[in-house]
C-alpha cells in the first residue's frame, strides 16, 4: 500500500464546493458557513471543499481565505475529508495557502491552474511540482480552461503524477471528454479523476472517475452525493435517473457566471443572504425568476423570498 492509498480511498464521491456566504455589508458570514457545512454532512456529502471557484476566492484577501479555511476545518471537525482550494494566480501565495491547509489539518489541497497569466506547460510543471514538494498532504490539481484560458495537457499532468507522489488526482472542469478519458489512460486507473462539469458527473464515473466536485451540490447535496452512491452500489439505473433529474437545475444554474445563480437560489431557499462582492453580482431579475421556477421543482422555497 502506498503512502497516500488510504487518503485516496476516502476521497471518493461528492466533494461539495461550498459557497462563501456574506452579510449584506460584504463581510464573511461564518455562522452561515458552519450551518451549510453541517447541512451538507447531514445530507450525505462525502467531503467538503471551500475557496474554490464556487467560493469566490478572487473576491477574498489572502487573510480572508485563511479565515474561511480555518472556520471550515473547525466546522467539518474531521467528520468527512476536508479539501480547501489553495491555488491563486500568484506562486508564492499558492505556496503559502497550501502550507496553511496542511497546518490546519486538511486531507488534501485543491490547486487550480493559474489564471489570467497563461503559463506554458513547462511553467505549469514547475509551478505544480514546487507546490507539491512544499507539503506532505495530497494535491488535487484543478483544470478549468474556461476560466483560466490555459488547458493543462495530459502529458504534463502524467509527468507530474509520476514525479510527485502526492499529486493524486485532478478536478477536470473540461468539456473535452476525450481529454478526460486520456487522463486515466496516461496517469493510471488509480489516479483520482473528478468531474467539475455537472453534465459529466455521471458519465465520468462510467470511465473510472472517483467522483465529482459539482456546484449543484450546494443546492441538492443529497441527490448529488447519491449519484456516486448509486453507481458505487451498482444501481446504474438510479444513477442515470438522477443524472437526468438534475439536468434542468444544472442548466439554469449556469446561465450566468457561477456562483451568482447559486447564491440567488440559496437565498430563495433561506440558507444565506444572496450577496456577492463586486465585480460579481446577482443575476438579472429575469434570470432570478427563471431560477425560482426551476428550483420549485426540487425544493421548498423560503416563503419570504419566494413571494417576492
Amino acid at each position: 500500500m502506498t503512502r497516500y492509498a488510504e487518503v485516496k480511498r476516502k476521497l471518493r464521491g461528492s466533494i461539495a464546493p461550498i459557497i462563501t456566504p456574506f452579510f449584506e455589508s460584504g463581510s464573511i458570514d461564518f455562522g452561515s458557513l458552519k450551518n451549510l457545512i453541517d447541512w451538507h454532512i447531514e445530507s450525505g456529502t462525502h467531503a467538503i471543499s471551500v475557496t474554490g471557484t464556487t467560493g469566490e476566492p478572487s473576491s477574498l484577501t489572502v487573510d480572508e481565505r485563511v479565515q474561511v479555511m480555518e472556520h471550515a476545518a473547525k466546522a467539518v471537525d474531521r467528520r468527512v475529508p476536508f479539501v480547501p482550494g489553495t491555488g491563486t494566480t500568484n506562486h508564492e501565495e499558492t505556496l503559502f495557502l497550501t502550507k496553511k491547509a496542511q497546518e490546519i489539518g486538511a486531507d488534501a489541497a485543491l490547486v487550480i491552474v493559474p489564471y489570467y497569466n497563461k503559463p506554458s506547460q513547462h511553467a505549469l510543471y514547475k509551478h505544480f511540482k514546487a507546490v507539491a514538494d512544499s507539503v506532505d498532504i495530497p494535491i488535487i490539481i484543478y483544470n478549468i480552461p474556461g476560466r483560466t484560458a490555459t488547458n493543462l495537457d495530459v502529458k504534463t499532468l502524467a509527468k507530474l503524477s509520476k514525479d510527485c507522489p502526492n499529486i493524486i488526482g485532478v478536478k477536470e472542469s473540461n468539456k473535452d471528454f476525450e481529454h478526460v478519458n486520456r487522463v486515466l489512460l496516461n496517469c493510471g486507473r488509480d489516479f483520482l479523476l473528478y468531474s467539475g462539469i455537472e453534465l459529466l458527473c455521471y458519465p465520468m464515473l462510467a470511465i473510472g472517475g472517483a467522483g465529482h466536485i459539482s456546484a449543484t451540490a450546494n443546492i441538492l447535496p443529497g441527490k448529488v452525493a447519491e449519484i456516486y452512491d448509486a453507481w458505487a452500489e451498482g444501481d446504474v439505473k438510479r444513477a442515470q435517473d438522477l443524472h437526468y433529474e438534475l439536468m434542468p437545475l444544472n442548466d439554469v444554474l449556469f446561465k450566468d457566471t457561477n456562483p451568482a445563480p447559486l447564491k440567488a437560489a440559496l437565498g430563495m431557499m433561506g440558507k444565506i443572504k444572496p450577496v456577492l462582492r463586486l465585480p460579481m453580482d446577482l443575476p438579472s431579475s429575469e434570470l432570478q425568476e427563471e431560477i425560482r421556477k426551476v428550483l420549485k421543482q426540487y425544493v421548498t422555497l423560503s416563503d419570504q423570498v419566494s413571494a417576492k
